[in-house]
């Protein structure tokens, strides 16, 4: 390439080349900040969802414990009323003989 084919840019368009470059690259970065923001926020919407599965699911591990711990001390209850009964009458039969 000889200096005839060679373009000389002026300090304008040299000026207004860079200006636009500028514009360019921080449109870039607000764009990727806030694909960066939208990110984090989805991230911190995914792990209070997980907290809050697993919350859930303690708290039905917990109302099941409580259920069963009821019915097991109603049937040891009843166990139990059913044996002293039968011990009761079978002592007083035993006696009254």
């Amino acid at each position: 390439m000889n200096e005839s084919e060679m373009k000389l840019w002026s300090d304008l368009e040299v000026e207004l080349l860079i200006d636009e470059i500028s514009e360019a690259a921080i449109e870039a970065i607000e764009q990727a900040a806030a694909e960066a923001a939208r990110a984090a926020a989805l991230a911190a919407v995914e792990r209070e969802a997980a907290a809050l599965r697993e919350a859930q699911q303690w708290r039905i591990e917990a109302d099941n414990a409580r259920r069963n711990g009821i019915k097991n001390t109603i049937i040891a209850g009843v166990i139990f009323f059913v044996g002293g009964l039968a011990v009761g009458v079978c002592g007083t039969l035993a006696i009254t003989r």
